[in-house]
């Protein structure tokens, strides 16, 4: 019995202690709300975006134009009451009568649904998310309370109208009614008031843009409510039903400038918080103003220089240590098309692909001089026959991975993943970011798909040392009472070792000085830098990825509807004019410096053409080796050189063909 009396005791006091604590949560909660609400009663302040630099960028909703209850009809105020919550004047925050109906209907159909009056829609408005469920149904009640409690029935009803979704983006009374019928929400007659208290229910499918009929048709419900509700008579009611409703063409009132970044992080914002638009929160990014309007300047020219006006291009730029996205660009226009090609336009990326192959052989142990040679010889692959072909027909037959990935050879690329494997390949392209790419023989000349986002954000590995870094938007997020709601750290793994990105980083800087991305060069850029060129069959897409010490850029260009740009469409011609005019900008804010190298890379000085070691009349350039690779000490045989010179470099021939006789005979 004594043992029994023990157990219980000990239970209750657990029990005890876990109402403590979850009395003391929800009463921290509760005072914390109701500082938000009594905020409430001092105006309501937006949620504002600030740039890299701290200052403010752009509010959480700029179609959205606050005014005071005077300035809204009284015939739009009666609508909204009549047709959302018709005993509003009455209740306390929670209506007991449709609150009893959505629990029958929801036990009927188990969801969770209705009941919300104005107030409770005001709440969740403001403070929660549209997520259905019980939690929030139950923090939405509570909510509405401490708005009852503190803010007067006017108070609410301002509020409520100043921040309804409406749709098309638009929030409030007074911004639709400009949009809809040119006119401010104080003139607006009852036949136009109803239209709009109508939208309320089902914005996107009452739209009156492109849904009239079914946005007239509510409009008459509201009526009939208005009128069973006793706030209009029967001639008034006749009279609305019948009258005209002239409703102006849809236009954004969006500003073009920064438009695509500023719907980029909106998105991301609400991907976070759902649709809720708090009161007086601050937004930090990453986005640098001035860069951005370098951005939209680069790519508006440069599509503007093509001569073809449904071409379409995008620009990310990034912070190749960071992650942090610095500049975004999705498309030609904003105002004429929102979708942002650079995070959602998945296309692929042709040879810009390459440099995560010529990595993946790198890490394997094969150094930037290894040879790879039966170029012209390389069996078909696959089921279907496929065979990979250069731009060129007189392509060489042995090439070093210097010079393959400089002049972007697709039989060497295509060999080198014969050579290592697809798997490895994959799994650098996939620890870089790459990931869901497929597995075909295609795969090292970018058969796979990539958008500019993920694949700039991958090109970071090699100026950064070999870390991967997660494109990060949003650093932190602050509410009105200046609490962290939201933040986020930088991210770096390590994926591949600094001395294979350093060869990649000297690799790719070749392909600019010396190869396909040259053009990059003649524009101008004289301060160090890599990149590669990209280009797809039939000339689809357009490709530049490249950096500096300082910033990693990609830019796409080509249609939305895959078609060719044009006989000439490479990367080099349409996509690199784009990124060196951005980067000439660019480095004015973002000073570049030489790319730091790892001590753990051997430097030799070797012959600029053959990629042996020099003779006298040899171009020079250094070459870097890390531990295991293999030096050449053969003589360069395209270059002279001296007596003594020639002289060595025939006894090593004499040697080498003695070696592979011997080899031949053991075979």
């Amino acid at each position: 019995m004594v043992a029994m009396l023990r157990t219980d005791l000990g239970r209750a006091k657990y029990l005890l202690y876990a109402f403590i604590v979850v009395a003391s949560i929800a009463f921290v909660w509760i005072a914390k709300q109701s500082y938000s609400v009594f905020r409430l009663t001092r105006g309501i302040g937006d949620t504002w975006f600030h740039t890299a630099d701290g200052k403010r960028w752009f509010r959480l909703d700029e179609q959205r134009h606050d005014v005071p209850i005077t300035a809204i009809a009284t015939d739009l105020q009666h609508a909204f009451v009549a047709v959302e919550d018709h005993r509003f004047y009455m209740h306390a925050g929670i209506d007991p009568i449709a609150l009893g109906r959505a629990v029958v209907l929801n036990v009927r159909s188990s969801s969770v649904q209705g009941g919300s009056t104005l107030t409770q829609q005001l709440a969740r408005t403001l403070f929660l998310s549209n997520r259905k469920s019980y939690g929030r149904k139950a923090r939405e009640a509570v909510l509405a309370f401490l708005i009852e409690a503190q803010l007067g029935k006017e108070q609410i009803l301002e509020l409520y109208l100043n921040r309804i979704f409406l749709g098309a983006g638009i929030y409030g009374v007074e911004a639709m009614s400009q949009r809809v019928f040119g006119k401010p929400a104080k003139s607006l007659t009852l036949a136009e008031s109803a239209l709009i208290a109508g939208l309320a229910r089902a914005p996107a499918a009452l739209s009156p843009w492109s849904n009239l009929d079914e946005s007239r048709a509510r409009s008459h419900v509201v009526l009939k409510r208005m009128l069973d509700e006793g706030f209009i008579a029967e001639p008034q009611y006749r009279e609305a039903l019948g009258a005209p409703l002239r409703v102006r063409a849809y236009r954004s009132d969006s500003d073009a400038r920064h438009g695509y970044a500023k719907a980029y992080l909106r998105q991301r914002f609400r991907d976070e918080f759902g649709g809720d638009h708090p009161p007086d929160w601050n937004v930090q990014t990453t986005f640098v103003a001035e860069l951005q309007d370098a951005a939209e300047a680069a790519v508006a020219r440069g599509l503007q220089r093509t001569g073809k006006p449904s071409l379409q291009g995008a620009l990310v730029a990034l912070d190749p240590a960071t992650g942090n996205i610095l500049a975004m660009v999705g498309g030609r226009d904003y105002r004429q098309s929102a979708f942002n090609r650079a995070a959602r336009s998945r296309r692929q990326p042709g040879s810009a692909f390459k440099p995560f192959v010529f990595a993946a052989a790198l890490e394997r142990g094969l150094s930037p001089v290894s040879t790879l040679t039966g170029l012209n010889q390389i069996a078909p692959q696959g089921p279907d026959e496929w065979t990979p072909r250069n731009v060129h027909d007189d392509a060489p037959d042995e090439l070093t991975l210097r010079a393959a990935l400089m002049e972007s050879n697709n039989r060497a690329a295509t060999l080198l993943q014969q050579q290592i494997g697809s798997e490895r390949v994959l799994r650098v392209a996939a620890r870089a970011g790459l990931e869901d790419l497929p597995d075909v023989p295609s795969l090292a000349l970018g058969s796979g798909l990539v958008t500019p986002l993920a694949i700039t954000a991958a090109f970071a590995v090699f100026p950064n040392g070999g870390m991967r870094v997660q494109p990060r938007d949003i650093t932190s997020v602050r509410d009105a009472g200046g609490s962290t709601a939201f933040e986020t750290r930088i991210r770096g793994d390590r994926v591949i070792e600094p001395e294979v990105a350093y060869q990649m980083v000297s690799m790719l800087g070749d392909a600019v000085d010396r190869g396909t991305g040259a053009p990059a060069r003649q524009a101008g850029i004289r301060f160090p830098i890599g990149g590669k060129t990209g280009t797809t069959n039939e000339f689809k897409d357009a490709w530049f990825v490249g950096f500096s010490s300082s910033i990693v850029v990609g830019v796409w260009v080509g249609y939305d509807q895959p078609q060719p740009i044009g006989s000439e469409g490479y990367g080099a011609r349409y996509a690199l004019p784009i990124w060196a005019d951005f980067m000439q900008r660019a480095a004015k804010l973002r000073v570049p410096a030489e790319f730091e190298r790892p001590a753990g890379l051997q430097e030799e000085t070797l012959c600029a053409i053959s990629y042996r070691q020099p003779v006298d009349g040899c171009p020079l350039y250094t070459e870097y080796f890390k531990d295991g690779d293999d030096v050449p000490d053969r003589l360069c045989t395209i270059h002279r050189g001296s007596v003594r010179q020639r002289l060595t470099r025939t006894v090593q021939g004499w040697i080498s063909e003695a070696g592979r006789r011997i080899r031949g005979i053991f075979r």
